[in-house]
């Protein structure tokens, strides 16, 4: 009987390793997609940041043009 019981538990050991390892796998699967997922958002950042900036620039061209037609305020 105690036999039985030592080999139940080691069974349940293999298996409890083997999830395990198999959810070791998937965690380093979702950190490289997380990762990718980082950079991608950084690299919009960027881009919003850089549309800012020429809107920005639009804007005081604009101001300028309606100064000079008097259009403006």
């Amino acid at each position: 009987m105690n036999e039985n019981v030592e080999n139940l538990v080691l069974e349940h050991l293999r298996i409890i390793r083997a999830d395990m390892s198999s959810m070791k796998e998937d965690m380093g699967g979702m950190r490289a997609e997380i990762l990718i997922i980082r950079q991608h958002m950084a690299g919009l950042l960027g881009s919003q940041t850089l549309h800012d900036v020429e809107i920005a620039g639009l804007k005081v061209r604009l101001d300028r043009l309606e100064k000079r037609l008097e259009l403006a305020d």
